[in-house]
C-alpha cells in the first residue's frame, strides 16, 4: 500500500472536471511564482476582497480583467482604480495545453474559441478558505484551468444545482492543475482547508497559491453587475 489519502492519477471527478496531478513541473512551479511574486506588487497588486457578505480570507489580485464582486472592468474599480496588469500570453498558452490534456479544449464558436484572457491569483496563508461558489462572471462556456502552488488544499467539487452536496474532496498539491468545463463548468467548488507546511521546500513559499485562468468572453466595456 502506498499510504496515499488521496489518488495521485489523472482523475475524472465529474463530467468535465479533470484533475491533473504534477502537470507543472519543479521549473515550471518556480517560473509562475516568481510571475505571482511580481504581480502581486503595487499597483494593482495582492488586495483583500469585500463582498456583499464580507472580507474574503484569501487575498488576490487579477490580471487581464479585474474581478470585483460581481463583475469584470478594466481599472480596479473596489480599490484605487489602477489599470489591471495585462495577461501574459504565456499563461493563456500553459491554459490551453491543460485544457487539452484534459480533454476539455476551447469550445468552437464562429471565428474559432474565446481565448483566455483573465487571471485570478488567490494567496492562502493557514486559516485562509474559500467557500462554496461558481465561476459565473464570464460570458465564454470556456473551461477554467486551475494551477496550484505550495501548500496542498482540499478542494470540494459539487455541482452546478447548489452548494450544497453531494460533491468530491481532491486534495491539489503544488504543481497540479484542475480543469473543468461542458457539464461541468458552473459546478459550486471550494477550499474548505489547506495543509500548512506541506509546500515543496525548494519553492521557498509559505501558503498556497492558486492560479485561475478563465475566458471572459467580454466586449470592450467589461461587465458589471
Amino acid at each position: 500500500m502506498s499510504g496515499e489519502l488521496f489518488s495521485r492519477e489523472r482523475g475524472v471527478v465529474a463530467e468535465g472536471a479533470v484533475h491533473l496531478p504534477g502537470w507543472l513541473a519543479p521549473a515550471r512551479q518556480r517560473d509562475l511564482l516568481d510571475a505571482c511574486r511580481e504581480w502581486a506588487r503595487p499597483p494593482a497588486g495582492l488586495r483583500t476582497v469585500r463582498t456583499r457578505n464580507g472580507v474574503m480570507s484569501v487575498r488576490q489580485l487579477s490580471l487581464g480583467w479585474h474581478w470585483y464582486p460581481y463583475g469584470y472592468a478594466r481599472t480596479v474599480v473596489d480599490g484605487g482604480g489602477e489599470p489591471v496588469k495585462p495577461f501574459p500570453a504565456w499563461l493563456g498558452e500553459w491554459a490551453a495545453r491543460a485544457a487539452a490534456d484534459a480533454g476539455l479544449p476551447h469550445p468552437e464558436h464562429p471565428g474559432g474559441g474565446d481565448p483566455f484572457d483573465i487571471a485570478l491569483v488567490n494567496f492562502y496563508d493557514a486559516t485562509a478558505r474559500m467557500g462554496m461558489h461558481r465561476d459565473g462572471d464570464e460570458r465564454s462556456p470556456a473551461p477554467v484551468v486551475s494551477f496550484s502552488l505550495g501548500d496542498a488544499c482540499v478542494f470540494r467539487f459539487g455541482t452546478a444545482e447548489g452548494r450544497g452536496r453531494p460533491w468530491s474532496d481532491v486534495e491539489l498539491r503544488s504543481g497540479d492543475a484542475f480543469v473543468f468545463g461542458g457539464p461541468a463548468r458552473l459546478a459550486y467548488h471550494g477550499v474548505p482547508r489547506t495543509r500548512p507546511g506541506t509546500a515543496p521546500p525548494a519553492l521557498g513559499l509559505t501558503g498556497r497559491v492558486n492560479v485561475t485562468v478563465r475566458a471572459s468572453g467580454l466586449g470592450p466595456g467589461g461587465f458589471t453587475p
